[in-house]
């Protein structure tokens, strides 16, 4: 049987230390006019952002600061953010900061052309017009939402992440300078990281991979490997911020084509229910969902073990999968991630039955390679309670 493969990307990335510099060749023959930058009180606080404010003067570009975004954007800071844009004139949004920025920017600018309720467009392809044009400037390395078709808005009245997926959300332009990312915190760098690796490892083994989005996942996973503890350890180091920026865009290119799994479809309930981090909640579900699919993808498993140096001589695929499993186990306690979701803030065993619920509700989960049920999904949870 033939398969059609659709392929989605930014028509612009920027991608190489210090490239933040190289957006003034695309701002003038775009015709902007002035910016709604869509951000985060601690990247306006500590400056960071600054270097974003010079390339727009240096172009002449005026801009209004929205700041006010938290670490899960909510339905009611996404209306802020279309106020402000409209009340202002703003042609164009620039989101500058990580996934949270991003995508608070993606549903502004796909309401301020489509107009409604956020919530009208949760799923798959319910937007109609392009939206609003918008460039996304990374300083962490992991979410891929930069270059990606996915948008997650909390809402807070049904304590939910809503998953949209719509090329029409796509940025423009991605900008990704691993100068804007030394000296990030630990915690910030090991959960952003571990969330470009699960994007890898679930696009890798998605019912929808194809040999281009393989070849993406499985340089990414290497790159993962070979950078994140050296990033987490000094943040200092250019190199291991650098490689990086190139494990989690080739990671979000895998699973924008590809598509995720269950760890993304539990993981936001996690955050939709307690507020947590997103990449804290897939590293801690990531080994916990590999055991349950790997029944079915113990060969590409056994594939990623090899390459990531894992001695499989003599081993089943189903062994040498295992072998990948703790070795990622490991990974999360050298950056000193929880292995528990008791470990985890505000976790109720209790909520698991609506978590589960809820999960087999979220798109992501359609590309799972393995299909499972309400009591699957409560007994993956369970798995690591």
């Amino acid at each position: 049987m033939k398969k059609v493969f659709e392929y989605f990307i930014t028509p612009i990335s920027l991608l190489g230390v210090g490239c933040l510099e190289e957006l003034k060749n695309y701002l003038k023959p775009m015709s902007f006019r002035k910016a709604l930058i869509v951000t985060d009180k601690v990247l306006v606080d500590t400056g960071l952002v600054d270097k974003l404010y010079t390339v727009l003067d240096r172009e002449g570009i005026l801009y209004i600061v929205y700041k006010d975004v938290s670490p899960n954007p909510t339905v009611n800071q996404v209306d802020f953010g279309l106020k402000l844009m409209k009340d202002n004139g703003c042609d164009f949004l620039i989101s500058f900061g990580g996934g949270s920025p991003h995508d608070c920017a993606k549903a502004i600018a796909l309401l301020a052309t489509n107009g409604g309720d956020i919530r009208n467009y949760e799923g798959i392809n319910k937007v109609k017009k392009s939206s609003a044009p918008l460039i996304a400037i990374n300083t962490t390395a992991g979410t891929g939402s930069e270059l990606t078709r996915f948008c997650i808005i909390t809402d807070e009245e049904r304590q939910i992440k809503m998953a949209i997926n719509d090329w029409r959300v796509t940025p423009v332009i991605a900008v990704n300078d691993a100068e804007l990312m030394i000296g990030k915190p630990p915690g910030l760098t090991s959960t952003t990281g571990m969330d470009a690796l699960t994007h890898a490892i679930e696009a890798y083994v998605s019912v929808n991979a194809s040999p281009i989005t393989d070849c993406q996942a499985r340089k990414a996973i290497d790159l993962v490997f070979n950078h994140l503890l050296e990033a987490y350890k000094d943040g200092n180091n250019i190199e291991a911020r650098e490689g990086m920026v190139y494990a989690q865009f080739l990671a979000g290119i895998a699973f924008n084509n590809a598509g995720l799994g269950y760890v993304h479809a539990m993981a936001h309930q996690l955050g939709g229910f307690y507020d947590l981090p997103h990449g804290l909640c897939n590293a801690v579900l990531l080994p916990a969902v590999m055991r349950f699919n790997l029944p079915v993808v113990a060969k590409k498993y056994a594939r990623v073990a090899r390459a990531v140096g894992i001695d499989t001589g003599g081993l089943t695929d189903e062994q040498s999968a295992e072998l990948l499993i703790e070795k990622i186990e490991q990974l999360n306690k050298e950056l000193s991630i929880p292995l528990k979701l008791s470990e985890l803030r505000g976790f109720n065993a209790g909520d698991i039955p609506q978590l589960a619920e809820n999960a087999l509700k979220d798109i992501t989960r359609l590309t799972n390679p393995r299909q499972g049920n309400q009591e699957d999904v409560e007994e993956i949870y369970r798995s690591i309670v």
